[in-house]
């Protein structure tokens, strides 16, 4: 069963796994949520104002959510 990138961004995002945030960055076919992604990543190392990276963490968990809603649930076969 194949885990959509919106499942694996909201994973990765709420704990903490950068690493694994990056991957997806690149590898993800959504530029919207690789430019996300890239925003939140890059304030949160690089950005000294702490309001700047609470906002791309809210403006990446906010485009995940909307997605979402708009991306057919996985059917897991039994």
């Amino acid at each position: 069963m194949d885990i959509p990138d919106y499942d694996k961004a909201l994973y990765y995002t709420l704990w903490g796994q950068w690493d694994d945030l990056l991957v997806l960055m690149v590898r993800t076919k959504d530029d919207l949520l690789s430019k996300k992604i890239q925003n939140f990543l890059h304030a949160y190392h690089y950005s000294l104002d702490d309001r700047r990276i609470v906002e791309s963490h809210e403006n990446l968990l906010y485009y995940i959510d909307h997605a979402m809603k708009y991306t057919p649930s996985a059917i897991m076969e039994v």
